[in-house]
């Protein structure tokens, strides 16, 4: 596990020189953070496969994990141990929302801050999540992303294709993540939406990788 993460750690961990890049206005904040999370089993799981808590993952064991199964340029799906769940992405179209700018730089849509291509009129959206458990399926509501902008679902790294995407499950059984990693120029972002008992809970999001 130490292998894994002292490269991830190298190429994605937070950097101070990230602030060159929002000398506009930057809406955005970080309740929704993994150091904001209380001490709980949550956090502890999400230390083990996320880059925000890769500073608590020393000692954890890995969670198992269900990878995609393919991928497009607008979805992608994972399936495995009765688990299944798809993304999918649309076209962003400027004419339908409120964009308020910092000069000439994008800081809000809607009225709210937005996460993926900061400063940028997106070019894609989430338009769906999908995930069933079983026959069940569990319903992520719009609002848990519908702030998340332009999400690349793959990156390149030294002429390979990769993704960090994919879902995890607690040892007790009892909650999934959801886990994506969008990786963007201006700084990248993570998003963990956190399932448990079939019903979702809530989100955890950090953003200015490098």
């Amino acid at each position: 596990m130490k292998i894994l993460f002292i490269p991830v750690c190298m190429l994605y961990c937070f950097s101070a020189t990230a602030q060159r890049f929002y000398e506009y206005q930057d809406t955005r904040k970080k309740n929704e953070s993994f150091a904001k999370l209380p001490k709980t089993e949550i956090r502890t799981d999400l230390s083990t496969f996320t880059l925000s808590g890769i500073d608590e993952a020393v000692g954890k064991d890995e969670l198992r994990k269900i990878p995609f199964t393919n991928f497009g340029a607008d979805y992608m799906n994972f399936a495995g141990d009765d688990i299944k769940a798809s993304i999918k992405l649309a076209p962003f179209d400027a004419a339908k929302h409120k964009l308020d700018y910092d000069e000439k730089y994008l800081i809000r849509i809607d009225r709210k801050p937005y996460y993926g291509g900061y400063s940028t009129i997106p070019k894609t959206y989430i338009s769906k999540i999908i995930l069933t458990v079983g026959s069940d399926s569990v319903i992520i509501p719009p609002a848990a992303y519908f702030d998340l902008y332009n999400l690349n679902l793959t990156y390149t790294d030294k002429g390979a294709l990769r993704s960090r995407n994919g879902i995890y499950t607690s040892k007790d059984g009892h909650r999934i993540y959801l886990y994506l990693f969008c990786k963007d120029a201006t700084g990248s972002y993570e998003v963990t939406w956190v399932i448990q008992d079939k019903k979702y809970l809530r989100r955890v999001l950090d953003y200015g990788f490098m």
